[in-house]
């Protein structure tokens, strides 16, 4: 009898799709923060300005830092998923699919904390254009930050609504790739699954109907958690925003953004452009765990 595999931590599986998403991750800051000589409000405006404003290497703005970012977010995320799973089932007694819910919310959250200060150095890198370079490289942005905004605190900028806003959204993304591949795989085995390449007495799914599932989960997670990442990348940008002293707190931003822009053009600004970026990701992210899994013998 073929059984489910509970799943094992690995090694950061999000890095292989993010360099070629670096692009999109500088539209979206571009989008809904939109500094001053920026006015191109649309997605297919905005992709057509970059390139005619700072060449295509513009497109990779922060890309450095979001690169040396996503190793260890990836791993600490997918190891810390784990963890809490097993200690959330063996020392709370919560099983079924609540317990992915909470492991996979606390292994976003305590991800994000270690990886904080790197975002925020990327969203600042990938604000910028043309002629308004405030820094010139990696080293620069954090030698600046630290010099200018509170030391140490001014790295974490923003950090409330984030962990808010991952809690949900890791939560959810865990919570329904966990349901989808359990259900899929109670009730259409065959037509589903597959024998897992290193232990042909466990069940995984078909490496589509992987990425299916990831992609399912984090339009899902996105949707909900969104407003959230709005409010933090707003945050984050601090000091450059000219807003700045209007988004001092994450109520104070929140307030800000849906009374200016309100719901669809405010707090839901660059969803769609967000949808080609997440689908992609983690659908590639669940998929490659899941085969990295095989890969090392770990089912």
């Amino acid at each position: 009898m073929l059984r489910q595999n509970n799943g094992c931590s690995f090694g950061s599986s999000k890095s292989f799709i993010t360099s070629s998403q670096s692009p999109l991750q500088a539209f979206r800051v571009l989008i809904f923060s939109k500094p001053k000589s920026w006015n191109h409000g649309r997605v297919f405006s905005a992709l057509r300005a970059v390139p005619q404003k700072e060449g295509y290497l513009g497109l990779y703005k922060g890309n450095g830092a979001m690169m040396i970012r996503i190793f260890p977010y990836g791993a600490i995320q997918f190891m810390a998923f784990e963890q809490y799973k097993t200690l959330i089932t063996t020392k709370l007694g919560v099983s079924g699919h609540v317990h992915r819910l909470m492991a996979g919310s606390m292994a976003g959250m305590t991800a994000v904390i270690c990886t904080y200060p790197l975002d925020m150095v990327r969203v600042r890198l990938a604000f910028q254009v043309k002629g308004e370079h405030t820094y010139t490289g990696i080293i620069h942005a954090f030698k600046t930050i630290y010099a200018k905004e509170g030391g140490f605190l001014g790295f974490y900028r923003g950090l409330m609504p984030t962990i808010l806003g991952m809690a949900p959204y890791a939560g959810v993304s865990f919570f329904t790739f966990g349901t989808l591949k359990s259900v899929g795989l109670s009730h259409a085995p065959t037509l589903l699954g597959r024998p897992s390449s290193d232990n042909p007495n466990v069940l995984v799914l078909k490496t589509h109907i992987n990425l299916l599932c990831g992609g399912v989960a984090g339009a899902i997670a996105q949707t909900i958690s969104y407003p959230f990442d709005v409010t933090r990348r707003r945050m984050q940008l601090g000091t450059v925003l000219p807003e700045f002293e209007k988004c001092l707190t994450m109520r104070e931003t929140m307030k800000y953004v849906y009374g200016h822009h309100g719901i669809r053009k405010g707090l839901y600004r660059g969803l769609s452009l967000n949808y080609i970026r997440c689908i992609p990701s983690q659908a590639v992210a669940f998929t490659t765990y899941e085969l990295m899994k095989q890969f090392f013998h770990l089912n």
